[in-house]
């Protein structure tokens, strides 16, 4: 199927039946546009995070910024928002095909987050077939049959949308302007927004979205300034979107109420992303050789350095009036085993327990069976309220208390072989086309991944790297254990019935990129760049 292109605009990918409703000429004339206004300001900011890191390879941490003191000490609050975005005590995130949709906007959830991001495998398909699902969601036309011919539709009563576009780092290689890669992230937003916008405030909720990765104000202010040049081309007022930032990496605490004040037209607060948090942490001072972390299953919320930045997250957007959204716990329920499964779940209401008492006014969960139970977690705190927007969070919170971290140890042979093991197996699934996978009873995405392959890099380079047995962790020792864990990820995945041609792949990736002396940024760009 061929389309008619704008000038300069080209697609290498196939046209498959339906996108030509997504990628229309008027469509792609409005990404053009966005990518010519602000395709060289993206470049400059990946170019200024490249230029940080060395400074941090030298040694240095991060402190508050001084050219934005005043913004701290200032008497502001972000604007109001709309009714659709007063109440997110839950909220359901997972990737955006149509089973996956209908079932979030049926599961009670206050909202959900259809995600572009660190739950989907960026196939070419996936974005699209996505796209086009969203498309028919937002209308109440979307419909999916299973192999069974059982038949999922939409309720008349639906969660809060909310699209979560890609990070700044990826591109979309499968469309390019005036001869340049789009960014992913203008890319999904784009094609949403100019699609579905206006649908969107007639049905009185959206357009809303999750920015993910920012690492600072300057990349809020693009992101707003975007929003603003959105809005104005299709006569829309400025101000109708409302963005929530995730703050999962560690520069971006430093920066919380200058990304709040970049989007206070726009903001609709910040959520408390966890898992990237630590991998965050781990790719910015990885040359620091008295950084090490312990097992990622020690790295729980209760650690000083992520207690700290979940607290300082509340308090930014409490004095600020803006929503605060505690992140996602890994556990998932568990068919056939019911003790594993009560413990799963205890685990759930802890977290949700914690969240609601800090302050927080809502919290992400990653399975329809898990809404109610975190729902009756913030309801014991809220009651009926909505929010709670006035609490505020006592202290003060800085270098000291984000820069903390504890624990270092244990490090222990099983939790090398389950990094391993699950980061074989994940980007296996992803080379697949699946972002979003269920491994040893938790939800694995890209977030976690990351973890799991930089931990395996640090605990090589690091002097600190030292099993609790008293072995050093080598470059010889993992790769043994990745041909063990590879034969474990290949049984696990043939009793499931599914496919093993990519994992022997995915084995080779994971290696490469645990034991390259030079750190890559994301698993997620090489592992892009081998998708067709």
């Amino acid at each position: 199927m061929s389309l008619t292109l704008p000038k300069g605009v080209a697609i290498t990918a196939p046209i498959h039946p339906g996108y030509e409703e997504i990628l229309t000429p008027e469509a792609l004339e409005f990404l053009a546009a966005l990518h010519r206004a602000f395709e060289h300001r993206r470049q400059e900011l990946l170019r200024r995070r490249t230029e940080r890191q060395v400074y941090f390879n030298a040694g240095d941490m991060p402190d508050f910024l001084p050219e934005t003191a005043a913004i701290r000490a200032g008497d502001w609050k972000v604007a109001p928002l709309p009714e659709a975005l007063r109440r997110r005590r839950v909220e359901i995130t997972g990737p955006v095909e149509a089973k996956m949709i209908i079932n979030a906007f049926n599961s009670g959830a206050d909202s959900y987050m259809a995600d572009f991001e660190d739950s989907n495998s960026p196939k070419w398909e996936n974005q699209l077939q996505g796209q086009h699902n969203l498309y028919k969601a937002i209308r109440h036309e979307l419909s999916f049959h299973n192999e069974a011919g059982k038949q999922y539709r939409l309720n008349d009563e639906v969660a809060t949308l909310q699209i979560r576009p890609r990070g700044w780092h990826l591109d979309e290689k499968h469309v390019t302007v005036d001869g340049e890669r789009v960014s992913g992230g203008i890319f999904d937003f784009a094609l949403a927004f100019f699609h579905n916008a206006r649908e969107q405030v007639a049905r009185g909720a959206g357009p809303f979205y999750y920015l993910p990765k920012i690492e600072g104000h300057l990349e809020a202010r693009l992101w707003n300034d975007i929003f603003c040049m959105a809005q104005d081309k299709i006569g829309m007022a400025r101000g109708t979107i409302k963005a929530t930032v995730l703050i999962e990496t560690v520069l971006a605490t430093f920066e919380m109420e200058e990304i709040l004040y970049e989007l206070r037209e726009h903001s609709a607060g910040l959520n408390a992303g966890r898992w990237d948090y630590i991998f965050s942490c781990i790719k910015k001072f990885r040359k620091n050789e008295d950084f090490c972390l312990a097992d990622r299953g020690a790295i729980t919320m209760e650690a000083p350095f992520m207690r700290a930045y979940a607290l300082a997250l509340v308090q930014a957007c409490h004095k600020r009036g803006a929503p605060a959204i505690g992140g996602m716990s890994a556990l998932i329920p568990i068919k056939n085993d019911p003790v594993a499964n009560e413990k799963a779940l205890a685990g759930i209401r802890h977290d949700k327990r914690r969240d609601a008492g800090d302050g927080f006014d809502g919290g992400w969960v990653a399975h329809p069976g898990l809404v109610d139970i975190a729902k009756d977690e913030f309801v014991k705190v809220l009651g009926d309220k909505p929010n709670q927007w006035e609490k505020q969070v006592a202290g003060t919170f800085g270098p000291k208390d984000w820069l903390d971290f504890r624990p270092s140890q244990p490090i222990t042979e099983a939790g090398l072989r389950n990094n391993i093991n699950v980061g074989i197996h994940y980007l296996g699934s992803w080379l697949g086309g699946n972002g979003c996978v269920p491994i040893h009873n938790l939800m694995e995405d890209a977030a976690t991944a990351e973890i799991a392959r930089s931990q395996v890099w640090q605990w090589v380079v690091s002097p600190k790297g030292i099993l609790d047995n008293g072995q050093q962790i080598t470059a010889d020792m993992v790769l043994r254990v990745i041909g063990e864990e590879l034969g474990k990820v290949r049984q696990t995945v043939a009793a499931q019935g599914e496919p093993d041609t990519t994992y022997e792949q995915a084995a080779k990736i994971f290696a490469k990129m645990s034991l390259t002396p030079d750190f890559p940024e994301f698993l997620t760009l090489p592992l892009y760049e081998e998708m067709p």
